[in-house]
């Protein structure tokens, strides 16, 4: 798979983007993406193996220099439905990238993959991704309470996230 824009390629992940993705993994900044934290620069090397056999998953690169500056995931849920995320290097915040990005890449679901419904879950502190969501033209559908833990307290039990679903329909995307 590969989409262009006008200053980004989204294509699966290469073994050469080990150290793009190492570049923001090794740090994330949001709860949601621990589970993917990379610990050493080999565990890149290994994570990009794996992704690049990931249907599911896709690098975000500089058109010029084809780097690595995030990524962008698809899971489909049931026939025509498909549940998204991204991540971007933090480095390459506010130049519009990541709005470019995953507007590529909802054309490619609901245009290539025949998408009727796209959503995203999106924790109630992560503004810049509810901005997105919103910039997209997404519209807020539900709030959930204590919807999801990805870390402890510190007391040693769950601490719970509370989360938005934002969603879009074809109809509505074409419409824009």
């Amino acid at each position: 798979m590969r989409i262009e824009t006008e200053r980004l390629v989204i294509r699966n992940f290469k073994e050469k983007d080990a150290a793009g993705l190492w570049d923001y993994l090794s740090q994330p900044r949001v709860n949601c993406f621990l589970n993917e934290k990379l610990n050493t620069f080999e565990d890149a090397i290994a994570d990009v193996k794996l992704r690049s056999k990931d249907e599911s998953q896709f690098a975000v690169c500089l058109k010029e220099i084809d780097a690595v500056i995030g990524n962008l995931f698809a899971a489909k849920d049931g026939p025509d439905t498909y549940s998204v995320g991204w991540q971007l290097n933090e480095k390459y915040e506010g130049k519009g990238y990541a709005s470019e990005s995953a507007r590529g890449f909802l054309n490619f679901l609901f245009n290539d993959k025949n998408a009727r419904r796209i959503y995203a879950y999106v924790e109630d502190y992560n503004v810049r991704s509810q901005k997105l969501c919103e910039r997209l033209g997404m519209r807020r559908e539900a709030y959930f309470i204590e919807f999801i833990s990805f870390i402890q307290n510190p007391d040693g039990t769950p601490k719970y996230e509370n989360t938005f679903e934002y969603a879009i329909l074809k109809r509505e995307w074409k419409e824009k």
